[in-house]
């Protein structure tokens, strides 16, 4: 679904990511983890089309999308969270998810003006949408609550939500687990399992917690010093020889 071609990102004398080349297949849920300062924000921000890679080329779908701007990714299927989540906090969650869907009628004065039946219509749609969302993430005790006032791993819930008030492709989620206290945080494991596997969403996520990444993810790529360090299951790459000496300055043999 994601093909990611020998990409490097310079900022000034600092290669953040360094001809780097990673795939993520279609209804996979792939991790991609490291130490600090390894790429992983670097990368997704050049997947999500937040920033331009220096040089190399990213695929969506085997369509070339390099240097595309976020909105026209969305619009072809390609969504992110954020670790800190980015709700709008004067909103209900219902109505968080409900300013998702792209050009609706009732954004047009002509169309609320003049064509208030069609507004309502496709309004009740996209409601119905919103509530079969809700039910999906168990957050309907909270649905008329004002976003800002969830905690963290419930603003997680509805970041995810949104993704599903669309016809997503791949969701990239960037430390969903950041913050969220284990109960929550199986809730959010439970709901990408089901999106995956009911509803053939493919995911890449950055995490930091190995147990939540052994979990969910299969494959596992793990980057360090802007490269691809190793790729394989959660459990090959933790006993890998260089990955345990990129994270913690040491390898096995030097114990």
């Amino acid at each position: 679904m994601i093909k990611v071609d020998c990409v490097s990102k310079h900022f000034g004398g600092v290669h953040a990511v360094s001809n780097a080349s990673i795939e993520i297949a279609k209804g996979s849920i792939t991790g991609l983890i490291g130490p600090n300062g390894a790429g992983k924000t670097t990368m997704f921000n050049m997947i999500a089309g937040n920033i331009k890679p220096t040089s190399g080329n990213i695929y969506l779908d085997g369509e070339d999308v390099t240097g595309l701007p976020p909105y026209e990714l969305f619009h072809k299927g390609l969504l992110r969270t954020f670790q800190i989540a980015h709700e709008f906090t004067t909103l209900t969650v219902l109505e968080n998810l409900m300013m998702v869907p792209a050009l609706q009628a009732g954004e047009e004065l002509m169309n609320a003006w003049f064509r208030p039946s069609m507004v309502r219509s496709q309004e009740a749609k996209i409601r119905d949408r919103a509530l079969e969302v809700i039910d999906f993430l168990n957050l309907s005790h909270v649905a008329q609550e004002l976003a800002g006032n969830l905690s963290g791993g419930q603003k997680k819930l509805v970041e995810l939500g949104r993704t599903m008030m669309v016809d997503a492709k791949v969701v990239l989620l960037d430390e969903v687990g950041a913050g969220v206290n284990r109960s929550l945080l199986r809730e959010i494991g439970n709901a990408i399992v089901r999106l995956n596997k009911e509803q053939d969403y493919t995911f890449c996520m950055i995490e930091h917690d190995m147990d939540f990444i052994g979990r969910l993810c299969d494959p596992v790529i793990v980057m360090a010093e802007g490269a691809v360090l190793a790729e394989g299951t959660a459990e090959q790459v933790i006993s890998n020889e260089a990955v345990i000496e990129a994270y913690l300055g040491r390898g096995l043999k030097n114990k």
